[in-house]
C-alpha cells in the first residue's frame, strides 16, 4: 500500500525475488481497507502519508474489520518516528524504513530487512499483540512513595538498589512500555531496555517510555552513568554493554561492533555484560520477539545468581524469543505480559 507507483514497483521487486507473493497493490488508504478486505493476505506493507485516507486510519479500519498483521514502511525523518510509533498503537505489529535514494547502491541490506520482517509479520499472533496494546498510564504505576501499586509494592521491601535488563523484539514496543509504566519508583531499580529497532526511533521510543513510566527514561549515549530511578534505551545501530557498577551507579558502553543474531543491538550483549559487572540484585526479563536473542544473557545472569523472567505464549506476538528462553532452561518465571513487572518486582524484594 503506497501511493507511488515507483514504491510499489519497488517492494513487489525485492519480495517477488525472495519467493513472497504480492496479491495486490493499492494507492491509498481506502483502497487499502478495501483490498484487504476482499484479498486476505497473510501480510500487508503499508505507507503512512496517502491521499484520501492515511496509513494510520487505515490501519485501524483494518484491525477492526479485517484483522491482519500490518507492516509500517516508515520514513527515516524524525515525524516519521512519531507517526510510526502512532501506527502501532492503532495495531501495526512492527515497521521498517522505508527504502530511500541509497536503494540502488545498499540493495542486498534493504531486501534482507524487509523481507525478513514480513515474514516475522506473518508469524504474529494478532490476538496476543491486541492484548498488549492498552499501555497503563504513569498514575497506573502508584504517582506517589509508599502507592501500592504493581500488586501491591507497599507490601514489599525493596534494596537500595537493583538492576532489571529487558529485551524484546517483535511485538515489544507496546510491552515494555507496559513493563516500565507498571514499576514503582520506590523499587530503586536501573532499567536497561534492549528493543531491536533502528537507528533513529530509539530516542523517541525513550522519550515515549518516559511519558509512561516513573522513572527519567533516555537513549543510552556512551559512558553513561546511572542511578536509581534511572532507565536507558539502547540506541539502534550500537550494542549497549554495563562495564562497571560503582557507588550505585551503572557504567555503560556503547560499540558498533558485528551484529549479533543479525541484530545491532543485540540483548544477549546487554545481559551477559550485566552479568558480569553489575553488584547487587540483577533481574533479565525476555519479551516477545523472533530468534533467540536474549537466551545467552539470561543463563549468564541465571549461573551470576540473578533472576529472569519470560513472557508467556498466550500474550506474545512472536513467542520466539521467550521460547528459546524457557527451552534452554534458563528461566525462572513464564509470566503473562501484564504480570511481568510484579515477577521483577517480586524477585528484587526476595533479593
Amino acid at each position: 500500500m503506497d501511493d507511488s507507483q515507483f514504491m510499489r514497483t519497488l517492494i513487489r521487486r525485492l519480495l517477488e525475488e525472495e519467493d513472497i507473493e504480492v496479491v495486490d497493490e493499492a494507492a491509498d488508504g481506502v483502497e487499502a481497507v478495501e483490498t484487504v478486505a476482499d484479498r486476505r493476505p497473510d501480510v500487508v506493507t503499508m505507507d503512512i502519508e496517502m491521499p484520501r485516507k492515511n496509513g494510520i486510519e487505515a490501519v485501524e479500519e483494518i484491525m477492526a474489520d479485517s484483522p491482519t498483521p500490518v507492516l509500517i514502511l516508515s520514513a527515516h525523518a524524525d515525524e516519521g518516528a512519531d507517526v510510526t510509533f502512532e501506527a502501532l498503537d492503532k495495531g501495526a505489529v512492527d515497521f521498517v524504513k522505508k527504502p530511500g535514494g541509497e536503494v540502488t547502491s545498499n540493495m542486498p541490506k534493504v531486501r534482507r530487512e524487509l523481507v525478513g520482517k514480513v515474514r516475522e509479520a506473518a508469524a504474529v499472533d494478532l490476538s496476543a499483540a491486541r492484548a498488549t496494546r492498552k499501555t497503563p498510564t504513569r498514575a497506573a504505576a502508584g504517582a506517589g512513595a509508599g502507592s501500592a501499586s504493581a500488586g501491591g509494592t507497599a507490601a514489599r521491601s525493596f534494596p537500595d538498589v537493583a538492576t532489571l535488563v529487558v529485551g524484546a523484539s517483535t511485538g515489544g514496543p507496546n510491552v515494555v512500555e507496559g513493563v516500565l509504566a507498571a514499576l514503582p519508583r520506590e523499587a530503586n531499580l536501573r532499567v536497561l531496555v534492549v528493543q531491536h529497532m533502528p537507528e533513529g526511533f530509539t530516542d523517541r521510543f525513550a522519550d515515549r517510555l518516559d511519558g509512561h513510566s516513573q522513572y527519567r527514561v533516555r537513549e543510552a549515549s556512551d559512558g553513561d552513568r546511572i542511578g536509581p530511578g534511572e532507565a536507558r534505551v539502547a540506541p539502534g545501530g550500537k550494542h549497549l554493554r554495563v562495564t562497571d557498577d560503582r557507588g550505585g551507579r551503572l557504567r555503560l558502553e556503547l560499540d558498533g561492533s558485528s551484529p549479533l543474531h543479525g541484530t545491532r543491538p543485540a540483548i544477549d550483549h546487554t545481559m551477559s555484560s550485566a552479568a558480569e559487572a553489575v553488584s547487587g540484585p540483577l533481574v533479565g526479563a525476555v519479551l516477545t520477539g523472533m530468534g533467540k536473542d536474549g537466551v545467552d544473557g539470561m543463563t549468564d545472569i541465571r549461573r551470576a545468581g540473578g533472576s529472569t523472567v519470560a513472557q508467556d505464549e498466550s500474550t506474545s506476538a512472536i513467542f520466539g524469543m521467550p521460547k528459546r528462553a524457557i527451552e534452554a532452561g534458563c528461566v525462572d518465571e513464564v509470566l503473562p505480559a501484564e504480570e511481568v513487572a510484579d515477577g521483577v518486582l517480586d524477585a528484587i524484594a526476595r533479593d
